[in-house]
C-alpha cells in the first residue's frame, strides 16, 4: 500500500492536471475502502498520505471514515431512488459562512467556477459551525469538486465557503434509515400531486429539527418525516441533474466529456472575457396616459427608429406604473424622457439611480435638471436658430439648424463651468442660451443629454403654426435628424440604420420527397377556387412558380410549390434534412427569406393539416417578430427563426400540463447545441419560463407558445428565435463557440441556423415523447441541469417584497419557491414585460 501511495505521489506531482490526477487516484484506490480528503494543509488528517498539493491545500488518502448516525441531520431528498447507484462516492462537505460580501472567484484561479450543487446529489444537511452537507457524486463529479476546491474555484450557495471535503462510507443500516425517512408517493393516484390544502397542512405540521434554521437549509421544507410530497420530486430533481437519468434523450453523436473538463458557468453576474451584455431596449416615458401623450410617444418612437437600426434596438413605451414598479433598469440601454411636467419624486429617484449605475438618459423637452443646469423661461413655441458643437463627427465645426423650441432654456448655477468637449447646443445670437447639454452623472459612467428643442418633431407636425416656420424646418430637416443621431451616438447607441427588407414569397418544401404527392393532393382538397388557404389575418396563395412581379403583402402571401427553383443563402434544405431525425415534426417546410412573423404563416393550416405532415415555418428574417406580451423579438439575418405546429391530446400527460410546452421548447434549443460533439461545456442555459440565456448574463433566444383547444386536441404553435450568427443585438451562439475555442484551445466550427433548427425540432420531439410516456420526471433532470435558477433568490411582489428561494417547477410548470416560514408555494408572473422573475405573485387560493 505504501509503495502504491509513493508511486501515486510522484505521478501526481509530475503528471496531468488536478482533475485528471484526482480522478485516476479515486479509480485506483476506491476498492480499498479508504477515505479521500480535500482540506487545508494544516488540517490534514493524522496518518493520511498526501497525493496532491496546491498552494495551501492538499488531497490526501487515509483511513476509512463512516457516517452511522443521521438522527440529528435534516433529510434533503424527497426520494432515495439513486442511493444504490453504482460507482458513486458519498462525501461530507464542511463549510463556514463567509463574513461580509460573498466570496468572489479569484482572478488568479485557473479555470472556471464549479458550482457544488451542479456536481452532486445532497442526502442530508446539518447546520451549525461548520455547516455539514452529506451528498453523493459520481467519480467524475467528485474529481471536479476536489480539483475546484484545490484551485479555489468551488462555489457554494448561501454565502458558504467550503473548508473540507471528505469521502465517507455509508453503512447499509444508514441507507435503510434514509430510505425509511423519505416520504412515499401518494397512493391514490401515481401521477397526481397532493392538493393545495394537503400541501399547506404538510408545511405547517411538525417542529423543525434541532438547530435547523431556515436560512441555512433552503431546500428543507418541514420536519424530516413530513416533507412536502411533490409529484415530480421537484426538490430532488433540482439537485439530481445528472446525465445518467436521461441518457436516452442525448443525441447519438454526443461526445463524452473531455478529460478534466469543468463547468464553464461563471459566478452569478461575472462577466466573461471577450463578451459583454448589450441590452437592446430603448424606453420612452411621456407621463400619464392621455391621447396627447400617446401621440407624443408615437412621434418620439418614429424619430428614434429613423436614427437607429430597427434590427438592433427595440423601442417600447414606458408607462408610469411600469416605470415605478418594473425592473426596467436591468434591460434598458437608453431611457428617453419626453414628459413636459416634472417627474414624480419616486420616479425621479429611480432615474437618478439608473444614471448613477451607468445608465443613459435622453431628455426631449423634459422638465429634468441635472449637473448644475437649471431650467429658465425662453421664447415659447418659436422656431429657433441654434448651433450644435462640437460635432461627434471628427473634423467638422458646429452644425447649424432651425428647430421648434420648448419655451425653456438651460442656465448654469453660479460657478458651474461646462467642461471642454461636451456636446452642447446653443442659440445663435447675443444670449447664446444653451438648449442642449451633455451631463456626466456619478462615477460609473452615467450620461444624460438634455434637450429643449423638439428634435423628435418632423416639419409637418401640428405644432408648427406658420408657413414661414414650416419652410425653415423643412430646410433643416436633414440637420435635425443628424443632430439627433449624434446625440444618440454620444449616449452609446449605434446609429447605423438598416433598411427594412421587402417581403418575399414563401416556398413549400418537403423533407421527404415521397411525401410531396400526398401534400399536393391535400392542398387540392383544401384550397379555394383561387388556390388560397385563408385564416382571419392572412391568406396563403399557392402558385406553381415564382414569376416576375409576384405581389407579396402582409395579408396575402404567395407560396411557390416548385421546389426545383428554390435556393437561399439563409436556408439549405439539405442541411436541414441532415439534422432532422423525427417521426412527424418539421417534415413540411414553409420558408421565406423575409416575412412579418412565422407565427402567422401556420394559423390558416393548424386546424386542417394532418399531424404526420409536420408543418414548420422558417424565415431568414422577420420584420415584426413577436415576443411575450407587448414585447418584440428583433429578428436580423443570422437568427434561427421558426414556428412549429404541434398537436397534443387533451387527455395526455402533456395535455394536462400545457405550460410545460414552452419549457420543453427552450430546453430543446439548449440541448440541440450542447449535445453536439465537444459542445457540452458551452454555457447555454434555460431561464424560466421561456428564455434561452448565455449563463445568467444575457438573453440570446426565446420561445412563444400559442395554444388552442378544439374538441379533445390542443393545436399548438411554438414560435422560437435564437441568435446563431448575429452578434447583435445581444450575442450569439457562434460568438460563444469562438470564445470557448479561444479559452480552451478546442476549435469548434461555427453553426448554421438551418442545422440548429433541425436539431432543435429533433430534440423537441424526443422530449415530448418522453414526457407523454413518463411524465415530468422524464425531462425535469435535464431541464434543471441547464436552468439558471439553482440557489437563486427572488422577491415576491416587488423590490421590497419578501425574499424567497427558487426550488423548482410545480406540476403545472409554474415556479415553486420556498418562503421563510418553510412553506413551498407556486408563484405566477404579474404580467410585467421586462423580467418574468421580478414581481412574482402568490396566486390567491380559491
Amino acid at each position: 500500500m505504501l509503495i502504491t501511495l509513493c508511486y501515486l505521489y510522484l505521478w501526481a506531482r509530475w503528471g496531468r492536471g488536478p482533475a485528471a490526477q484526482v480522478r485516476s487516484t479515486l479509480w485506483r484506490l476506491r476498492s480499498s475502502r479508504c477515505s479521500f480528503t480535500f482540506c487545508g494543509a494544516g488540517a490534514r488528517p493524522r496518518g493520511s498520505r498526501v497525493c496532491l498539493r496546491r498552494g495551501g491545500r492538499v488531497f490526501c488518502v487515509g483511513d476509512s471514515q463512516c457516517v452511522d448516525d443521521l438522527s440529528r441531520w435534516a433529510l434533503a431528498l424527497a426520494s432515495p431512488c439513486v442511493l444504490d447507484a453504482a460507482e458513486h462516492i458519498a462525501f461530507v462537505t464542511e463549510s463556514i459562512r463567509a463574513q461580509g460580501e460573498p466570496p468572489q472567484h479569484p482572478a488568479s484561479s485557473s479555470g472556471p467556477v464549479v458550482h457544488w450543487a451542479d456536481c452532486c446529489l445532497p442526502l442530508a444537511l446539518r447546520p451549525g459551525e461548520p455547516h455539514q452537507s452529506l451528498a453523493r457524486a459520481s467519480v467524475e463529479d467528485f474529481s471536479r469538486l476536489g480539483a475546484a476546491f484545490m484551485e479555489d474555484r468551488l462555489y457554494m450557495a448561501d454565502g458558504l465557503v467550503a473548508q473540507r471535503i471528505v469521502s465517507v462510507h455509508l453503512q447499509d443500516s444508514t441507507l435503510k434509515e434514509l430510505a425509511a425517512r423519505c416520504p412515499q408517493q401518494p397512493p391514490e393516484s401515481p401521477g397526481a400531486p397532493p392538493g393545495p390544502d394537503a400541501m399547506a397542512q404538510a408545511g405547517r405540521e411538525g417542529p423543525q429539527p434541532p438547530g435547523l434554521e431556515s436560512d441555512c437549509c433552503p431546500l428543507h421544507l418541514s420536519s424530516c418525516r413530513e416533507c412536502l410530497q411533490l409529484e415530480s420530486s421537484t426538490i430532488e430533481s433540482v439537485r439530481c441533474a445528472s446525465e445518467e437519468n436521461f441518457a436516452d434523450l442525448r443525441s447519438q453523436d454526443a461526445a463524452d466529456a473531455a478529460e478534466g473538463s469543468e463547468d464553464p458557468r461563471p459566478a452569478r453576474g461575472e462577466q466573461p472575457p471577450g463578451l459583454r451584455p448589450k441590452p437592446p431596449n430603448v424606453l420612452v416615458y411621456v407621463g400619464p396616459a392621455s391621447q396627447e401623450a400617446a401621440g407624443r410617444c408615437g412621434q418620439v418612437r418614429r424619430a428614434l427608429e429613423d436614427c437607429v437600426g430597427a434590427e438592433r434596438y427595440a423601442v417600447y413605451p414606458l408607462s408610469p406604473d411600469s416605470a415605478l414598479r418594473d425592473p426596467w433598469p436591468d434591460n434598458c440601454v437608453l431611457l428617453v424622457l419626453a414628459a413636459r411636467d416634472p417627474l414624480p419624486e419616486p420616479l425621479l429617484r429611480r432615474v437618478l439611480d439608473f444614471l448613477a449605475a451607468g445608465g443613459r438618459v435622453l431628455g426631449l423637452c423634459a422638465a429634468l435638471e441635472l449637473g448644475g443646469w437649471q431650467l429658465a423661461p425662453g421664447a415659447p413655441g418659436q422656431v429657433l436658430s441654434l448651433a450644435v458643437s462640437p460635432s461627434v463627427a471628427a473634423g467638422r465645426g458646429p452644425l447649424r439648424l432651425s428647430a421648434l423650441g420648448s419655451g425653456r432654456v438651460f442656465r448654469q448655477e453660479p460657478g458651474q463651468e461646462v467642461r471642454p468637449g461636451q456636446l452642447e447646443g446653443f442659440l445663435e445670437g447675443v444670449t447664446r442660451d444653451r438648449l442642449i447639454v451633455q451631463v456626466p452623472y456619478g462615477s460609473s459612467g452615467g450620461q444624460a443629454v438634455l434637450c429643449q428643442v423638439h428634435l423628435e418633431l418632423p416639419p409637418g407636425s401640428a405644432d408648427v403654426q406658420t408657413q414661414e416656420d414650416l419652410q425653415l424646418l423643412r430646410a433643416s430637416d436633414d440637420s435635425r435628424v443628424q443632430v439627433l443621431r449624434e446625440i444618440l451616438a454620444a449616449l452609446g447607441l449605434s446609429c447605423h440604420r438598416t433598411r427594412v427588407p421587402s417581403l418575399t414569397p414563401l416556398y413549400l418544401l418537403c423533407v421527404e420527397e415521397d411525401g410531396r404527392p400526398r401534400l399536393k393532393q391535400w392542398l387540392l382538397q383544401h384550397v379555394d377556387a383561387e388556390g388560397c388557404l385563408r385564416s382571419g389575418k392572412l391568406g396563403l396563395k399557392f402558385v406553381p412558380s415564382c414569376t416576375a412581379g409576384l405581389e407579396v403583402t402582409p395579408s396575402l402571401m404567395p407560396v411557390v410549390t416548385d421546389a426545383e427553383t428554390f435556393s437561399s443563402e439563409h436556408f439549405s434544405l439539405g442541411v436541414y434534412r441532415e439534422n432532422l431525425h423525427t417521426q412527424h415534426l418539421g417534415k413540411t417546410v414553409l420558408f421565406a427569406e423575409v416575412t412579418p412573423t412565422t407565427m402567422s404563416l401556420l394559423e390558416g393550416l393548424m386546424f386542417q393539416a394532418p399531424r404526420d405532415m409536420g408543418f414548420i415555418a422558417i424565415a431568414g428574417r422577420q420584420t415584426q417578430g413577436r415576443g411575450r406580451g407587448r414585447n418584440a423579438w428583433l429578428s436580423p439575418a443570422g437568427c434561427a427563426l421558426f414556428t412549429l405546429l404541434v398537436t397534443v391530446p387533451l387527455r395526455s400527460p402533456l395535455g394536462q400540463r400545457i405550460p410545460f410546452v414552452q419549457h420543453l421548447a427552450s430546453l430543446a434549443v439548449v440541448e440541440a447545441v450542447r449535445s453536439l460533439p465537444q459542445h457540452q461545456d458551452i454555457n447555454l442555459r434555460v431561464k424560466w419560463p421561456n428564455d434561452i440565456y448565455y449563463s445568467d448574463l444575457m438573453k440570446i433566444g426565446g420561445v412563444l407558445v400559442n395554444s388552442t383547444l378544439m374538441g379533445e386536441t390542443f393545436y399548438i404553435l411554438i414560435g422560437c428565435g435564437f441568435n446563431v450568427t448575429n452578434s447583435n443585438p445581444t450575442t450569439c451562439i457562434n460568438e460563444l463557440l469562438a470564445e470557448h475555442s479561444r479559452q480552451h484551445g478546442v476549435p469548434l466550427p461555427p453553426q448554421r441556423p438551418d442545422a440548429l433548427v433541425g436539431r432543435t425540432v429533433t430534440v423537441l420531439e424526443r422530449l415530448i415523447t418522453a414526457f407523454q410516456d413518463q411524465g415530468p420526471d422524464s425531462v425535469l433532470p435535464l431541464y434543471y441541469r441547464y436552468w439558471v435558477h439553482s440557489a437563486q433568490k427572488v422577491r415576491l411582489g416587488g423590490a421590497e417584497g419578501p425574499e424567497v428561494s427558487v426550488v423548482g417547477l410545480d406540476d403545472s410548470g409554474f415556479l415553486q419557491v420556498l418562503q421563510e416560514d418553510g412553506e413551498v408555494v407556486s408563484v405566477h408572473p404579474d404580467g410585467n414585460s421586462f423580467d418574468m422573475l421580478r414581481n412574482l405573485l402568490v396566486p390567491k387560493q380559491r
